[in-house]
């Protein structure tokens, strides 16, 4: 049987804190600060759709890099696009890079959603402006919505 005597145990008590301190310092520390900048021209809209892939009127949504858009949730509708025959992303169907105008609303040509107003064009897998100008501070990603996938129903969500 061993025994610890005090001074021991005090120096493994002592090494322990300050081993403790130190990396709860390294942890406060190297947490980043990085402000996320929120798009100034959407705002958040509370909704909640089902879409039925069984409907004839969404077939373009049975394949893999068909896109669907929809009036109904977000602020002017709904893109849906489906990336690879089992998942399926939803995105605001309003243009992220100028405030909201008559000629705002995002259409979906082939793999690519475009703005009538600026003919901006984003990837409709990414997200992504594809051709923005170079007179744009920010450039803005189209706005996500969450899916999930229950058999061959779609529920879109914020």
């Amino acid at each position: 049987m061993y025994i610890i005597k005090d001074k021991e145990l005090s120096f493994f008590s002592k090494t322990f804190f300050f081993n403790f301190i130190g990396l709860l310092l390294l942890i406060l520390l190297g947490c980043g600060r990085d402000e996320v900048e929120r798009n100034p021209y959407l705002t958040s809209i509370n909704f909640n759709v089902n879409l039925n892939l069984n409907l004839p009127g969404y077939d373009n949504l049975r394949y893999a890099g068909g896109g669907q858009n929809i009036q109904q949730g977000g602020i002017n509708g709904l893109l849906i696009f489906n990336l690879n025959g089992n998942d399926f992303l939803a995105w605001e169907a309003t243009c992220p890079n100028h405030p909201i105008r008559d000629c705002s609303d995002l259409s979906i040509t082939g793999v690519l959603a475009e703005c009538a107003c600026e003919g901006f064009e984003y990837s409709l897998a990414t997200g992504q402006l594809l051709n923005p100008k170079e007179e744009t501070k920010n450039h803005y990603p189209m706005l996500f919505y969450n899916v999930r996938r229950s058999g061959n129903t779609l529920q879109i969500s914020n």
